[in-house]
């Protein structure tokens, strides 16, 4: 059975130090796991669809195609860069445009760079809480990489750890159905329309005419 994997970027500039780094994550998932199919979003081409959907509520075709993988993904590869302490806006813009319940039960592998270990925290204290509140499971290790780790060994291994537990996350999620219970989404909601012939029956004429 194919695993889905969705890689969200949030790097904003070309080449970026985000964009190698989630590279660097998604070979190491790939290696892995046996059979993958890999859906990479580059939140740096979608920054004027998230705004449009922010302010309209409608997301466009290629957001609308990234929103989708997301939520049909068996695992995520997450990364941003750290602006003021935390993620970036555009990386928080992408996962509050998501409808509820997308990510429910989906293993997640968070990480972060930035131009110092400085910022390391912003693993535990902002990338862990809110795919935690997204009813997200977030793997033990977040991989977070300053400018001077790219130049060393010690970022291999913290990659190829996280991606261990990811591949392990996503193998239990995909063997067991039952460990998962999404929520209801609007498409749920949709294609379980109770015909208008039927609630016409449930309604009683009234006794006093």
């Amino acid at each position: 059975m194919t695993t889905r994997l969705v890689v969200v970027s949030a790097g904003l500039s070309n080449p970026s130090s985000t964009k190698l780094l989630a590279d660097r994550l998604t070979a190491a998932t790939v290696e892995a796991l046996e059979d993958v199919e890999v859906t990479h979003v580059e939140l740096r081409h979608l920054a004027h669809q998230l705004t449009d959907q922010l302010l309209t509520g409608f997301p466009g075709p290629e957001l609308a195609a990234a929103e989708a993988a997301a939520a049909a993904a068996d695992g995520l590869v997450v990364v941003t860069p750290v602006f003021s302490a935390s993620y970036s806006g555009l990386f928080k813009t992408f996962f509050d445009v998501l409808e509820a319940g997308s990510l429910d039960g989906t293993p997640v592998l968070v990480a972060a760079t930035a131009g110092t270990a400085r910022h390391s925290l912003v693993l535990e204290h902002a990338l862990r809480p809110l795919f935690t509140y997204l009813h997200a499971v977030v793997v033990p290790t977040g991989v977070f990489a300053a400018t001077d780790d790219f130049a060393g060994t010690d970022l291999d291994q913290r990659i190829a750890r996280a991606a261990g537990e990811l591949a392990a996350l996503v193998g239990k999620v995909s063997s067991a159905d039952s460990v998962v219970t999404r929520r209801r989404t609007v498409e749920d909601e949709l294609a379980d329309v109770t015909p208008f012939e039927d609630l016409l029956r449930d309604v009683r004429p009234d006794p006093r005419g």
